[in-house]
This record gives structure tokens, sequence and C-alpha cells, in this order.
């Protein structure tokens, strides 16, 4: 039978004659599905960069959207633009007032929150100071946004999906939490912290129905890494910047990572398709964490 059909395959004569039911319009219907149909989600860090696509994305595909930034002009018009599945919200995710108030909207709002994604980050001061002189208070500040502001949001959202037995909490976290010397200490230890956090929970959460995962993204020219780029190769252009990020930071020949691929990675996550995967770090990196780092610019003295 298996044979039967690979050969009417080869002929093209499904839809042509030759009747199978159930078979065509499966995979006609199939790929128009909306993955998150129904679902509310929660996206800090939403007004730009990946948060924005992954708002865009979980909206395509069926989903209301809180989006909680601290860009207030940004994020209102990125709800805007989304339509009447969109809310805009200040977040500012190192307190924890305004995360558990986001959570609480989207419950008010539409009833129910099934996914959490935790993207809302900062990089602190890009100097590349020697280790010596690392500045703790900027260290203290980062981990405050990139773990503490992720830990907050990972309480909050199992404080109302434990009892309903369901949902997905996404933690964004990065390369330079797997790979060192790819970024300043203060971001790549913050985002190591998150793959932590999931590792922690997971088990828990597991026994509640609720998955908890990270996605560790390759260098994207969104606004934070652009900065990162300034501040580092102060003598070329913006132009020469995203070169760097697409081409020099990039194993995918031909390929270029953009914010919208991260989003179909947190898709995935939040969708059932993802219905027994929880704990893992899913690197987005095109293979660069499994070669070498890259020659970054040496410490200044």
């Amino acid at each position: 039978m298996f044979r039967a059909l690979q050969v009417v395959l080869s002929r093209g004569e499904i839809g042509a004659g030759l009747a199978l039911p159930g078979f065509v319009s499966h995979f006609s219907t199939a790929s128009k599905a909306q993955k998150l149909a129904g679902k509310v989600a929660v996206i800090t860090g939403g007004a730009s960069g990946i948060g924005k696509a992954t708002a865009e994305e979980f909206v395509r595909n069926g989903a209301k959207v809180i989006v909680a930034d601290v860009q207030d002009d940004l994020g209102r018009s990125v709800a805007e633009g989304l339509g009447s599945e969109a809310t805009y919200t200040r977040c500012d995710v190192t307190d924890e007032a305004q995360v558990a108030a986001a959570v609480d909207l989207a419950v008010a709002r539409h009833g129910r929150l099934d996914v959490v994604v935790n993207n809302a980050g900062i990089v602190g001061s890009v100097a590349r100071s020697p280790l010596g002189s690392l500045d703790l208070a900027d260290f203290d500040n980062v981990m405050a946004t990139n773990t503490r502001g992720v830990l907050a949001g990972v309480k909050h959202a199992a404080r109302v999906m434990v009892p309903r037995r369901s949902g997905s909490i996404i933690c964004m976290a990065s390369v330079a939490g797997v790979l060192g010397s790819v970024a300043p200490h203060p971001y790549s230890v913050s985002k190591a912290a998150v793959v932590g956090v999931v590792r922690a929970v997971a088990g828990e959460m597991a026994r509640s129905g609720v998955r908890v995962n990270a996605i560790s993204p390759n260098y994207i020219p969104t606004p934070l890494v652009m900065r990162i780029m300034a501040e580092w190769y102060p003598a070329t252009s913006v132009e020469e910047h995203k070169r760097i990020v697409e081409s020099d930071v990039n194993e995918m020949e031909g390929l270029v990572l953009g914010p919208e691929d991260i989003a179909r990675a947190a898709l995935y996550l939040a969708s059932d398709e993802a219905k027994y995967v929880n704990g893992h770090n899913l690197v987005v990196d095109g293979g660069f964490t499994v070669g070498k780092a890259p020659n970054m610019p040496a410490p200044a003295p």
C-alpha cells in the first residue's frame, strides 16, 4: 500500500481524479491552522526586537497577547498595530508587583493565561574592562532585569498556570550563557543563570502540567546588539556593525538569523506541538556555540 501511494504521489494523481478520503483535505488545512488559537500570552520586552516579533507571530497564530514593556510609545504602537488581539501594559520586570499585574491583566481580560515569554533584558555596560575592574553595581543591575526579572515572570506564571495544570513558560537566554567571551561578563552570567532557572524549576512544574523552557539566540542586529557593536567597534559604520553580526558571527552560509526566527522557536515551545518538551534550552545559533569563539576585541588595559 505504501509503495502504491509513493507511485501515485510521484505521478501527481492525488486531487486529479484519485479519491483518497481525508488525505488532501488534511494537508491542505494543516498549513493554515493557527497553532495558538484560543491561547493567551504575556510577552515581556514585547515592544521591540525579539519580543515584538514574537508578539506578531503569536497573534498571527491565533493568540491574544499582552505586550509588556517599559517603552510606552513603542509598546502602544505595537499593540495598536496588532489590533484587538493585543494589549499594551507598562511592566518593569525589576518590580515584582508590575510582573504580577501583567499576569493578572491577562487573566482579567481574557479569563486565562497559557503562555508567558520572559523576554525583557538589558546588556548593561558594554565596556570590556578587565575582570579585576568589574563593576558589581552594573552586574547587580543586569541581574535584576535579566535573571531576577525572569524568575519573577516564572513565579507569577506558575501562580496562575499550576491551578489550571497547563501552560508554557519560555525564558529568553542567549548564546552568551552557553559560550564564554562573546558578551560582557554581567550579561553572560545573567543569561547562564536564566538557563539555570529553567533547569531548577522544570521538574516541579512538570508535575503540574506546566512546561518551562529557554531559548538561546545567536547575535541578531536588534537595538541591544547594535549598541554593543557601536561600543566595541567605534571606528566602523552601522552597516559594518550589521555585517559583523549577520556574517562574521554566523556559521550558516547564505542564511541570516532574524528576530522572526526566534519568534518561530517561541511559537513551537508555546504550542501543543511541544507538549513533551520541558527543561530544554533551545539554542538557535546555526552551530555557532559548537565552534570556537570569534576574535572579539581585547579588554581595555
